[in-house]
Formats: structure tokens, C-alpha cells, sequence
């Protein structure tokens, strides 16, 4: 842990978050479910201290402008990748580099911080992952689901990884439809008339 927190005090973590590895791993799970940004967002900084939530995207796609800002509003910190002009139309969404890159420049530049959390069940960060435990310097990897993790981290410590799909976990972060007031009111009606009906 860093020298300058005092005893006791909450770590200051930050989390890197495969944005298409995450949304590929709910949307296979059985059965499929997605994650509430903000839910997911309160789930971090209160279970892991995380104090910035970088959210990385492949790239910029037209129309997709209300999921950027809900990602932004939910409190993360949204990183496209770098395309060159002979790549916009090929438009590739691996952002494995561009996350182990801006982890790596931090470690490079001292920046202050105490732990890595990813968000990710891609085996191309197993090198990061293994290098930042020597270190001191990792949390945990949130797999998406049991299915969605490589086969490279088998060897990786339990207290090392969790999955989102846990039912403790999913719980906490899933996007759960909200009734709208209309609706409400035709369900508590109905209640009503089988409690009489009963009575």
C-alpha cells in the first residue's frame, strides 16, 4: 500500500474495463443479462476502493452518442481507441493494447495510486496481470462470467478473481427493468381484486 495513506484509511484503486469483453460476456451468459453503469459504477468504489473507472471502447460509432454519454453519467472515464485514417472502416474493437499500455504509463510515470482492477476475462493481460501481482500492484480481474474467462488465468489465485455472474455479485450491478407508474397501478389494482376475491 502506498506511503502516504494513514492507517486505515480506504485504498486508492483504479479500474480498467474491456467495454466489449464485458457486453459480449453478460450478453452470453445463460440466461443473458446486461449491467446497470451506475450500479456497477457504486460497486467498485464501495467494494474496491476504485477512485477513477476507465471505460474503453474499440472506437467512436455514429448514433451511439446516448451510450457514451449514459457511460460518462454513470461516472466513467470513456477511452475510444486510436484509429488511423486506413483504419475507420475496417473499425476494430480489441482495446487489450490500449488498456495495458495506459496501465503500464502510469506504473512508468509514479502516478499515485495503490491497485489495478480489471474488468475483463480476455487472456491477453495475463503477462499484466502475473507482472502487476509481483509488483503489489493488483486487485482483482472481474471475469464476465465462468464461461467468458481464459484458460490462462486457471493458475491465477482465487483471491485474485471473481465473476460477475455470481449471484452475489450480479445481483448488485444488473440492469432491472423499473415500472413505469402506469403499470404499478394495474398491478397493485389487480392485487386488489384477487384479495378480495380471497376474502
Amino acid at each position: 500500500m502506498s506511503n502516504y495513506l494513514k492507517e486505515g484509511a480506504q485504498e486508492k484503486n483504479l479500474a480498467f474495463i474491456d467495454g466489449q469483453n464485458l457486453y459480449m460476456g453478460t450478453g452470453s451468459d445463460k440466461p443473458s443479462w446486461r449491467i446497470d453503469l451506475k450500479r456497477f459504477r457504486v460497486y467498485l468504489r464501495d467494494k474496491y476502493q476504485v477512485l477513477k473507472a476507465f471505460y474503453f471502447l474499440g472506437c467512436c460509432i455514429d448514433g451511439k452518442g446516448k451510450l457514451y454519454g449514459e457511460i460518462q453519467a454513470a461516472g466513467f472515464i470513456l477511452k475510444f481507441r486510436e484509429h488511423n485514417l486506413a483504419m475507420l472502416g475496417v473499425k476494430k474493437g480489441n482495446v487489450d493494447s490500449d488498456i495495458i499500455f495506459y496501465i503500464m504509463k502510469k506504473l512508468y510515470q509514479k502516478e499515485i495510486f495503490d491497485k489495478i482492477i480489471l474488468i475483463s476475462g480476455d487472456g491477453d493481460y495475463k503477462m499484466l496481470v502475473d507482472f502487476l501481482i509481483k509488483e503489489g500492484k493488483f486487485k482483482k480481474i472481474l471475469f464476465p462470467n465462468k464461461h467468458f474467462a481464459s484458460s490462462l488465468y486457471k493458475k491465477l489465485g482465487s483471491e485474485y478473481f471473481d465473476y460477475l455472474s455470481s449471484n452475489n455479485i450480479k445481483d448488485k450491478i444488473m440492469y432491472k427493468k423499473r415500472l413505469l407508474r402506469h403499470e404499478t397501478v394495474w398491478i397493485l389494482f389487480h392485487l386488489n381484486i384477487v384479495i378480495i376475491f380471497n376474502n
